[in-house]
Parts: structure tokens; C-alpha cells; sequence
């Protein structure tokens, strides 16, 4: 059988020039690789993890953390309600208490499942079987709670996050010890509640006043812009759970504080939750360290990350 006469001929590859392996800039290094026999001498995770990729991330964010520590730059969290619902508030109060986090933002679902943990001890309705007869969201206790404290605390400056953990410590809720909120307002340390309105459940009860409601999270976004402002020369901001409404309010409260003069740059970024989304990677990870500073992304379940991360910090003598 004849070949077909190609218009094209093929490679000549007895002509390719190739080079030594050692002029070549390689990507891995056995140096790099998991030490599997230092770890059976030390026990520490850090000699167990690779050098590369999401492990050497997360070890450069344990650093970043120490290292804001040691200059006196904030770390800072901003966090979706999951994170409360997945059982990590004592593992966020404990690194606030030992002075790693100083502050906390959440949005409007995570303070009402902060505090309805604070006052029974239990949260999460099945939305699936409430909603057909109308009563998702409808629980009296809640927004009695929630609204009362607007109503009784958020006052002049003062922000919704200081009246809800405010509120809770003296009544002295049963679980006030495992609420982010009253942790907050014991230690002196903002916590910062940042909702749109309608989109929680103690907005559609009687005793929501608008003007308060409205009123208590601006003044907790203006809080929030001075934490943020805090952050250039090392700080450390990380996004944990929230897709949405705290990546926005993450980047406009960089742009306020830049606009107010403050240099807000050199700083590490990272987004930690299930699925990577489009706000955390533009609002948290990307634009806001162009220039100075980096962002990491970190995927897998809270459950799971924040006691690794928490771990690693305690290895490194962080905790």
C-alpha cells in the first residue's frame, strides 16, 4: 500500500537538540517530599505534609499567622454560618482568648445560629419540613432574642455583634461559653455581624425594627473597616465559609480603608471552604494583594480544616 502524498512532511526528530539535566530548572526536589521517618521520631503533622501546592499553603499561612503575632498585625476571620454548624465556635473562641484572632465578622445567619446555641443549645431547623406550612424561620424564642437585644443595646455606636454578645452574657444564656458573640464582648474583641435584609429569619417577625437593624450593622461594617485598616505590614485575613456576603463586604471595606488613607498592602489572604467560588477568588484571594502580599485558596470541609489548621498552629507553638 503506497502512503499518501501529504502536503506537509513529517518531523525530522533525528534533528531535536537536547540538553543536560542538570541545566534543567525542575519544579520537584526530593527535599520537598513527605519525611516519613522524622515524623515517626517527632510525631509533628508539619514533617508529615509535602512541600507543595495546598500543604505548603497552609504551612506558609500557620507562619503568616505567627508572624503577624510577633509584629502586632491582626488576624482577622470572616466566616458563614456553617461554621457554627459544624460544631468550631470553641475552636475559634479558644485562638481568640489566646490573642491569634482579633477579630471576627459574620454575616446575619451566623449570629442566629450563634445565639440560638447560646439560649438552647441546639440549631439548624429542617427548612425542608417547616417551609410547606409556612413555619421556616417562625420560632418565637429567636427573634424575641435577637430583636430585644437590637432594641435594648444597639444604641449610638454601638454595633449589632456588641449587642448580641452584650445581650447573651447577661442573661447569662447556658451555653454563653461556645457563643462567638458573647466571646466577643468578654474579651474586648470585635465581632462584627454584617446582614442584608430579609435574608435572615428574625427579619420577618414583628419586632424587627428596620432602622435599628440597619442602623447596628453599619456601625459594625464601620468597626470592620477599622480592623481592616489595620491589616498592611503582615496581617492576615481569612474567609472562612462565606461565598457571598462577606467576600463583598471584605473588598469594600479595603477599598474604604485605602480611600481613607490607610496602607493596606503586604498582607496574606486565604479562602477556606468546600467548593472555590467566584467572590472569595476576586475579593479575597486575588485583587486585594496585587501588587504586595499573598492569597491562598484552601478547599475541604470545615470540619476537618480548621482543627488541622488549629493543630498546625499548636505544633508551631502559635497556641
Amino acid at each position: 500500500m503506497t502512503r499518501p502524498d501529504y502536503p506537509v512532511r513529517p518531523a525530522d526528530f533525528s534533528r531535536i537538540k537536547t540538553y543536560s539535566i542538570e541545566e534543567r530548572k525542575s519544579l520537584v526536589s526530593v527535599e520537598r517530599f513527605a519525611d516519613i521517618e522524622k515524623y515517626r521520631k517527632t510525631g509533628a503533622l508539619p514533617d508529615l505534609l509535602p512541600g507543595f501546592l495546598k500543604a505548603r499553603d497552609v504551612i506558609d499561612l500557620v507562619k503568616a499567622i505567627r508572624s503577624a503575632g510577633e509584629s502586632g498585625r491582626p488576624v482577622v476571620v470572616g466566616m458563614g454560618a456553617h461554621v457554627i454548624k459544624v460544631g468550631l465556635s470553641p475552636i475559634l473562641i479558644d485562638l481568640m482568648e489566646r490573642g491569634v484572632i482579633d477579630a471576627i465578622a459574620m454575616n446575619g445567619a451566623g449570629a442566629v445560629h450563634d445565639l440560638e446555641i447560646a439560649f438552647h443549645g441546639e440549631t439548624s431547623e429542617d427548612v425542608a419540613a417547616e417551609i410547606k406550612e409556612g413555619r421556616f424561620g417562625m420560632v418565637e424564642q429567636t427573634a424575641a432574642h435577637f430583636n430585644g437585644a437590637l432594641q435594648k443595646h444597639a444604641t449610638g455606636h454601638a454595633g449589632m455583634g456588641e449587642a448580641l454578645g452584650r445581650y447573651i452574657n447577661e442573661n447569662r444564656m447556658p451555653n454563653a461559653g461556645v457563643s462567638i458573640l458573647a466571646a466577643g464582648a468578654r474579651l474586648g474583641r470585635p465581632v462584627t455581624v454584617h446582614v442584608a435584609m430579609g435574608t435572615d429569619i428574625v427579619h420577618i417577625h414583628p419586632n424587627c425594627d428596620a432602622e435599628i437593624t440597619g442602623r447596628a450593622t453599619m456601625n459594625d461594617f464601620k468597626l470592620f473597616t477599622g480592623v481592616v485598616s489595620e491589616l498592611g505590614g503582615g496581617g492576615v485575613y481569612m474567609n472562612v465559609g462565606s461565598s457571598v456576603v462577606l467576600p463583598e463586604v471584605f473588598i469594600k471595606a479595603l477599598s474604604a480603608a485605602r480611600n481613607l488613607g490607610a496602607d493596606v498592602t503586604g498582607f496574606t489572604t486565604a479562602n477556606f471552604d468546600m467548593i472555590q467560588s467566584y467572590r472569595p477568588a476576586v475579593n479575597v484571594v486575588n485583587r486585594p494583594i496585587q501588587g504586595a502580599g499573598r492569597g491562598m485558596s484552601i478547599t475541604g470541609h470545615h470540619e476537618i480544616m480548621i482543627p488541622l489548621l488549629y493543630h498546625l498552629l499548636a505544633v508551631e507553638g502559635v497556641v
